[in-house]
């Protein structure tokens, strides 16, 4: 094997190890930040439809107090409160369809229906105070508790979803500890064979050189021919041996000239 192929090996294997660590530790930290995101996800968007159904729901509320119960005096504020209600029923209804496609944890779907349930039963209760079918005590009576039981399922889903947030927060936790290990233990693994490298790379290059400075040394000693170098270098070796061959034979050829002259 040539020289320059085991220095092209020696160099491969170099930038396999680099390369083997660069992708380990990148694959594990893209893993570890993706499944955080996504595992999160869904908890943050349930909490996000919940706090806009609490709002929307005090806004239906403010204005079923006002139309209700008289607050609203003239004309035009009852068409702001009228309206009030309508954007929080819209609002209302988005984020409950949103959570209706978000249902993630256990239980949660049980006080999704629920609150598909009063919901529905909220705007009956509504739809007969708007047309003054209804007395006062209807808003007592039947709106207060619906309005009571709506508020208390969302804040069920909220709790269960925060408690999904820290549960799955600790297992990603665990799990970067994990990753952890791994990249440590690769880059242990790594480190070992880099050292090992190192530590016959140059053996594996320079033996060769060694044994045929050696043996130029033994091919000098046999033709009579002394070498007085004191060096370590084998390259430096050789050619001296090289040259002092080159010049013996010169020297021999040259006299061969002359006698035959």
């Amino acid at each position: 094997m040539s020289v320059k192929k085991k220095l092209s090996l020696g160099l491969g294997f170099l930038f396999l190890i680099i390369f083997v660590l660069a992708f380990f530790c990148s694959f594990y930290i893209g893993k570890l930040s993706q499944e955080a995101g996504n595992i999160l996800k869904d908890n943050y968007n349930t909490l996000y439809y919940t706090k806009n159904m609490i709002s929307s729901l005090e806004d239906m509320r403010t204005s079923i107090i006002r139309l209700h119960f008289g607050q609203a005096k003239n004309e035009k504020a009852s068409g702001y409160f009228g309206q009030l209600f309508d954007e929080g029923r819209a609002i209302f209804g988005k984020n409950l369809k949103a959570e209706n496609e978000n249902i993630t944890e256990i239980h949660e779907k049980e006080y999704v229906e629920v609150l598909n349930k009063d919901f529905v039963i909220l705007l009956k209760i509504y739809q007969q105070m708007k047309e003054g079918s209804a007395d006062r005590s209807v808003y007592f009576d039947e709106f207060q508790p619906v309005f009571e039981d709506l508020k208390q399922s969302i804040d069920s889903i909220q709790d269960i979803n925060m408690q999904a947030v820290v549960r799955k927060s600790q297992t990603t936790k665990r799990d970067a500890g994990r990753t952890i290990e791994y990249m440590a233990g690769i880059g242990v693994f790594c480190m070992i064979l880099a050292f090992g490298y190192f530590w016959y790379f140059p053996l594996f290059i320079s033996n060769s050189i060694s044994y045929l400075a050696t043996k130029m040394r033994e091919l000098l000693s046999n033709m009579g021919i002394p070498l007085d170098i004191r060096t370590e270098d084998e390259f430096h070796v050789i050619l001296q041996a090289i040259n002092l061959i080159e010049n013996k034979y010169s020297g021999e050829s040259k006299n061969k000239n002359k006698g035959e002259k």
